[in-house]
């Protein structure tokens, strides 16, 4: 019996342009999210390297968490995820939805 499976890709471009696989995304054990490993994560979805839910356990994130990583890098780039900048981001996007 023949199942539907996703064919799932190899590698995917990383935020940096580089290829990303699923043995160079950040260590299961991350507890320092920085800006880098964030994108990487998020490219990784957007790839299909691994699904939402796949992620979520993977890294013990919750689906809030990784969505608004989500939408921080559709709306700003690597930028929208730093933590110091969110209020700034936040504010820029806001004021451009006005128009």
């Amino acid at each position: 019996m023949i199942e539907n499976q996703k064919i799932r890709p190899a590698q995917v471009v990383g935020p940096l342009g580089e290829p990303l696989t699923l043995e160079n995304l950040p260590p299961v054990n991350t507890t320092r999210w920085v800006v880098r490993r964030k994108a990487e994560v998020v490219a990784a979805v957007n790839g299909g390297l691994l699904t939402v839910d796949e992620a979520c356990a993977r890294y013990s994130l919750t689906l809030e968490e990784f969505a608004s990583w989500q939408r921080a890098v559709d709306r700003s780039g690597m930028h929208g995820l730093r933590v110091t900048r969110i209020q700034y981001y936040k504010s820029l996007y806001e004021r451009q939805q006005k128009y």
